[in-house]
């Protein structure tokens, strides 16, 4: 099992229980929090297959993202008071989640010859609209649209990935700088209260 492969996995889980979590907080019963882990998991890279013209899907064609998805809703109800001590567990597996399928949307793009700002977009695209999917879901405003730094931190974390791709850095080390550098982005903006310029 290569490295992409075991990131498109882990992410598959680690959505799946931030959707199971989402849902069980409003004390919906195990198919809820189950269906709706599973369109967190799978909506933003379903989005983007079908925009990119790319079948089959990326799980239809592989049941082990199905097992990943079942693995993590079973997570979220089998360890709910382990999770419940995590510091923050929501905000947690959500932004390694939209690290994950960021840098794997940007890749999964490239190999179907888009350009790299198309790709740029596509890695954005397949992180944030699981979880846009999954609040609109449990009646909640879309993170994309609240006071964070949230869809800015993929795209930064795209680019970034491009810049370390055009002067052939190792792919293995790409993903893993690209995906430390969502996830600090995320966290730095959170614990010290960083937002974009507001629209008013």
């Amino acid at each position: 099992m290569d490295l992409q492969y075991g990131l498109e996995l882990v992410g598959t889980f680690v959505f799946a229980i931030s959707g199971a979590l989402a849902i069980r907080e409003q004390e919906h019963d195990m198919f809820g929090a189950g269906f709706t882990g599973f369109i967190t998991a799978i909506g933003g890279g379903t989005l983007r297959d079908i925009l990119l013209d790319s079948y089959p899907l990326v799980w239809i064609g592989d049941v082990n993202f199905l097992y990943s998805i079942l693995v993590g809703v079973l997570a979220a109800f089998t360890f709910p008071k382990f999770l419940s001590k995590l510091r923050r567990t929501f905000f947690l597996f959500d932004t390694l989640g939209i690290a994950f399928f960021t840098v794997l949307g940007v890749e999964k793009a490239l190999s179907l010859g888009v350009r790299p700002e198309i790709a740029a977009i596509m890695g954005m695209f397949s992180a944030v609209m699981g979880g846009v999917i999954r609040d609109t879901l449990t009646n909640t405003l879309p993170i994309l649209f609240r006071k964070e730094v949230y869809a800015s931190a993929c795209l930064a974390g795209a680019i970034f990935y491009l810049i370390l791709n055009s002067f052939n850095v190792p792919r293995d080390i790409n993903l893993l700088v690209s995906i430390v550098v969502i996830i600090a982005i995320r966290m730095l903006s959170m614990k010290y209260k960083l937002s974009l310029p507001r629209l008013d």
